[in-house]
């Protein structure tokens, strides 16, 4: 066990906790000492591939390890305010995936904790961490398009999760549309004030049963006047497909989709580009990187993270806001949500 390293203990051994476990193993400063998975097959391959010492079935045996100092979750959503909470107790640094919760009360009870307990908590928005939207939002910044009107947030998954991954993301909006709300706060540096959203299962109508849908599109007004539009598919047959206009009185900022390669055929059929690349852990290849980087930063450097708590609870008000438009067919006001909508985060 290397002297001065950042010790980390992995909650949760699925697919984001692989990407997380394989960008760690390259940083010199950080050691990766267990990992716990109550699939203990999965936790044990990924202790395979990246040399981690010790395996738990449960992740309250992991915080249990003094020698661990901060912990990443990436376990189901349903169980993220929770392990918040008790890593806080612990006394643990915390990176949490999205969403940090699944209701504002959830929330509000982790976060209290992470204040009383004095550690650091990151919430996993790679996005706001991907040099194309970074740029955006620095162009966006410098006035570059004058005065926005309207940003328009593509996003769409390949193919719909299996059955055991909805029944506990907490539904589209807490999910794929949590990552758009929080790009809209970012990019802008504004805030919703009203959210009018609309659905459907045009994929798989077996998502009624969930309580849940699989396509939808969210239209916001923002503090400034500005109008914002998010769009949801869980299905693409054409690959990821992550796309954002900023449009304003002095013209507009763009990013396009990253494709599997930069070639363009031309000939008598037409130009033709190579596929989308497939799906998030090719796409925000470089956005995970950043984002983990940035977090153990934090803790060496005593400073707060670049999405804080507040960044996640705001991403929890507006799904909340989302979700009771569409069941009740009418525009929903953050103040409704909130009471009240701090404009900036708190000092």
């Amino acid at each position: 066990m290397r002297e001065k390293a950042i010790r980390v203990g992995l909650i949760g051994a699925g697919t984001i906790g692989r990407v997380h476990a394989m960008n760690i193993a390259g940083i010199r400063e950080v050691e990766l000492v267990a990992v716990a998975d109550p699939v203990q097959l999965a936790a044990n391959k990924i202790a395979a591939e990246v040399g981690i010492p010790n395996v738990f079935d449960d992740y309250q045996s992991l915080l249990k390890d003094e020698r661990i100092t901060c912990v990443l979750i990436c376990s189901p959503p349903i169980t993220h305010a929770m392990i918040v909470e008790e890593a806080a107790n612990k006394g643990k640094h915390i990176f949490c995936e999205k969403p940090l919760a699944l209701s504002l009360d959830e929330a509000d009870k982790a976060l209290a904790s992470v204040e009383k307990a004095g550690v650091k908590l990151q919430v996993g928005y790679n996005r706001r961490f991907d040099p194309s939207f970074r740029r955006a939002r620095e162009l966006l910044q410098h006035g570059v398009i004058g005065n926005l009107h309207l940003v328009r947030i593509t996003s769409r998954d390949p193919d719909i999760p299996n059955v055991e991954y909805l029944r506990t993301c907490g539904g589209l909006f807490f999910d794929t549309t949590s990552h758009d709300f929080d790009m809209m706060r970012y990019l802008t540096a504004d805030e919703a004030e009203e959210i009018f959203a609309v659905g459907g299962e045009l994929i798989d109508p077996k998502l009624r049963e969930l309580g849940d849908i699989d396509t939808a599109v969210v239209l916001l007004r923002l503090r400034s006047g500005a109008f914002g539009i998010v769009e949801n598919s869980r299905r693409a047959v054409y690959g990821y497909d992550q796309r954002v206009e900023l449009f304003g009185s002095g013209g507009m900022i763009e990013v396009m989709n990253h494709l599997c390669d930069q070639t363009v055929l031309s000939n008598k059929d037409g130009r033709h580009l190579a596929r989308n690349k497939w799906f998030f852990q090719e796409r925000y290849r470089e956005s995970f990187v950043n984002e983990i980087f940035s977090f153990f930063a934090c803790i060496k450097e005593d400073k707060e993270p670049e999405v804080t708590g507040f960044d996640g609870r705001m991403a929890i008000a507006m799904a909340v806001a989302a979700k009771r438009s569409l069941i009740e067919h009418r525009p929903v006001s953050l103040t409704e949500v909130l009471g009240k909508v701090s404009k900036r985060r708190p000092e």
